[in-house]
């Protein structure tokens, strides 16, 4: 395995800066935040575009893959994660137009992976959704197979604030689903981006979903989860996490790290273990945000090897 970081943390700096801080601090990979350029953060930590896939020439590609190796780090995949199925029609457009610019994007980089969401409209039931899904699902992937490249689903409900209650904005979240959708195709070029904090707060047992999906593993978020003891008193499991599940950094939560990647070897997965940042006790500088890595690195990269 590798470790490495998803670059949406530092939204103003340059991508070869954050790789050369990388590069310097035990980091070997690089998740690439590559939503639309100029689009903005429409909620934390996205709208970040490290790379314009959408002004990407082969030459270009060719420069910047070169230009990372030298300074010892690859890309383990592309990261845009949109809302497909957002109740407005032009939102999910936009949302699946830029996801097909960078699915092509990663062929011409020669990076293994696209993660995303399949989205949902939080408003309807989770049947509906699934139905929904159908409806474009089946041609991203083909286009992702025909452009040589892998499809990662992040498996976070996406429901923390009032307007995504209370479906949540991406149906991929539980077992379940998963292999209904999967079942949908012939080969794995749909998988999973698993982030076992995700399965914290929805008391899903972290190293049984590793077992059972471990051929669908294709890239893996390093993120923690808190309970607020306190909050589920005072809301309980119906509030579905808001007001008690707190993401942290790897080391400050709940998810037993060494376990965690004890499954990850069993299942055969060698592929990267990138952290992913939205601690707010490590925000507001990039000296804190940097710490936060560093604290992260700390707590994982004794089992990556």
């Amino acid at each position: 395995m590798k470790l490495g970081l998803l670059t949406a943390a530092f939204p103003d700096t340059p991508l070869t800066d954050v790789a050369d801080w990388a590069g310097a601090n035990g980091f070997s990979a690089l998740e690439v935040a590559c939503w639309p350029r100029g689009e903005g953060a429409a909620r934390r930590y996205a709208g970040v575009s490290h790379i314009d896939v959408a002004g990407l020439s082969d030459g270009e590609a060719k420069e910047l893959v070169e230009d990372l190796a030298g300074r010892g780090i690859e890309i383990s995949g592309l990261g845009f994660y949109p809302n497909p199925l957002h109740p407005d029609p032009a939102q999910r457009e936009e949302a699946l137009a830029h996801l097909r610019v960078v699915i092509a994007g990663a062929a011409k980089l020669g990076v293994p992976v696209v993660n995303t969401f399949v989205g949902a409209d939080a408003a309807r039931p989770l049947r509906e959704n699934i139905q929904a899904a159908r409806g474009f699902l089946p041609d991203l992937v083909g286009l992702a197979r025909d452009h040589g490249v892998k499809l990662a689903i992040e498996n976070c409900p996406m429901i923390f604030s009032q307007d995504e209650w209370p479906g949540g904005n991406n149906l991929f979240y539980a077992p379940a689903t998963w292999r209904e959708i999967f079942g949908w195709f012939d080969d794995d070029t749909l998988g999973l981006n698993l982030d076992p904090s995700h399965l914290v707060w929805q008391m899903i047992d972290i190293e049984r979903v590793v077992r059972e999906f471990g051929p669908r593993l294709h890239h893996v978020h390093a993120k923690d989860m808190e309970i607020d003891r306190e909050g589920l008193y005072e809301r309980g499991v119906m509030s579905a996490g808001m007001g008690w599940q707190v993401p942290r950094l790897p080391g400050l939560g709940e998810v037993r790290w060494d376990r965690f990647l004890a499954a990850l070897y069993r299942v055969g997965y060698d592929g990267c273990v990138v952290i992913e940042h939205e601690d707010r006790d490590f925000e507001g500088t990039e000296d804190k945000v940097k710490a936060g890595f560093l604290l992260a690195r700390n707590a994982v990269a004794p089992y990556v090897v």
